[in-house]
C-alpha cells in the first residue's frame, strides 16, 4: 500500500471521527435548545469525508433522519466516495 493511500485513509478517519462529534453535539443541542451546527456545515464535512459516519450515526441516533436532503445526500456522498476509494485502490496497485 502506498504512503498516500495510507494518507488518505488516515484522513477518511479523522473526517469520520470529527463528523460523529459534531452530529451527536447537534443532536444534544438540538434537544438542549441551544446554538446548533449548520446543515450547510454537517452536509460538508459528509462531502470532506465524513458521510458514511455521518448517515450511520444519524440513523443511530435519530437525528435527521426524517430531513430528505440528508436522505438523499448522505447516501450519493458516500457513492461518491466508494468510487474515488476504488480509484485511488486500483492505481495504488497497479
Amino acid at each position: 500500500m502506498t504512503w498516500w493511500l495510507k494518507l488518505l485513509l488516515i484522513y477518511i478517519g479523522v473526517m469520520s471521527l470529527l463528523t460523529v462529534i459534531i452530529t451527536v453535539y447537534d443532536k444534544i443541542a438540538a434537544k438542549a435548545g441551544k446554538w446548533r451546527i449548520p446543515e450547510a456545515t454537517l452536509l460538508l464535512t459528509g462531502l470532506f469525508g465524513g458521510a458514511f459516519a455521518e448517515f450511520v450515526t444519524m440513523q443511530i441516533i435519530r437525528h435527521k433522519t426524517q430531513h430528505r436532503k440528508f436522505m438523499i445526500v448522505l447516501p450519493l456522498e458516500i457513492i461518491l466516495h466508494v468510487a474515488l476509494l476504488i480509484v485511488a485502490f486500483y492505481f495504488s496497485f497497479k
